[in-house]
């Protein structure tokens, strides 16, 4: 099946050149269906490119999916045109009595302050609470996924003497689990990030489940309600050239910037990159999208409780 999109939306024609089978709003109310309904709450400074990676991953499942986008009333975006986030992206306020089977929560650039210096975060906290009510299942990605799990469980981040840039291999820990099934024991992530959590932290709160680890980055993923609620510290979005851009961007502002780990070939920025996790990044969200919102959802919308 199709994602169902906005019309017009950039990703939707970048897509189609992939091969991807995307429909805007327009042709896909012709059909019959009830799709799955996903939001976004997209805080990355490029959204366009975030929107595209995102929504390529939703794209590797049968069923279909209507994906929305959300933006917060108390933070104007830098990197993108203001046409475009008042096209595609609603408030939180304009969303906050609709329901929606799954949630996606990316990662900020705001991760060396603490959580209460955000700017936003009072309304990341409403959004944060109304995700319990309002939402089967909630993917909290990078410093999402840190300040998530700070506000619902009071687990701290602690700052990284270098930053964490690279591809690290995870190792699972709970491989029974559905959102694991098809991965191998080890998998590669992309991870980009000056703070960590801390293992023994996740260990020391028992509605929490360490569920994939790194012996180079530490957490990487953690479980909470049963699957309603997943809190990743890296990017398996991110697209093969991404941690190529961060690095000649940052390199051309600083001198103190190390090549991104295990990512170029031969470890040479002319030979490009290796990519590695994108297999596992699709069979995650596949995963999820099919065990952990589909299969748990109710077909009335409206009873997520």
């Amino acid at each position: 099946m199709p994602l169902r999109l906005p019309d017009k939306l950039p990703a939707i024609d970048l897509l189609k050149q992939e091969n991807i089978f995307v429909m805007d709003d327009s042709r896909a109310h012709m059909q019959d269906i009830r799709p799955l309904k996903i939001v976004i709450l997209n805080l990355m400074p490029l959204k366009i490119t975030t929107e595209t990676d995102l929504i390529r991953l939703l794209s590797n499942t049968p069923l279909q999916l209507e994906v929305s986008f959300m933006k917060l009333r108390s933070h104007t975006p830098k990197n993108t045109p203001i046409e475009h986030m008042m096209m595609f992206y609603r408030d939180f306020e304009q969303m906050r009595n609709e329901k929606y089977d799954g949630m996606i929560i990316t990662g900020a650039p705001v991760e060396t302050l603490d959580f209460e210096e955000v700017n936003y975060w009072d309304e990341m906290r409403d959004i944060f609470s109304w995700a319990r009510t309002h939402v089967t299942s909630t993917l909290y990605i990078c410093w999402a996924a840190q300040a998530g799990l700070y506000y619902h469980y009071g687990v701290p981040k602690y700052p990284l003497q270098k930053k964490m840039f690279g591809i690290f291999p995870q190792v699972t820990l709970e491989p029974q689990l559905p959102i694991f099934r098809g991965f191998d024991d080890v998998f590669q992530m992309p991870h980009s990030r000056h703070t960590e959590l801390h293992r023994e932290d996740i260990l020391a709160n028992p509605q929490l489940t360490l569920i994939a680890e790194s012996p180079d980055c530490g957490v990487s993923m953690v479980m909470a309600r049963n699957g309603r609620e997943f809190f990743i510290t890296g990017h398996l979005e991110y697209a093969p050239d991404t941690l190529d851009k961060e690095y000649k961007r940052d390199k051309d502002i600083r001198d103190d910037v190390d090549l991104p780990k295990n990512y170029y070939r031969d470890n040479n920025p002319a030979n490009g990159p290796l990519v590695t996790w994108r297999a596992h990044a699709n069979l995650l969200y596949n995963n999820w999208i099919n065990y952990y919102v589909y299969q748990e959802t109710p077909y009335d919308i409206s009873k997520i409780e």
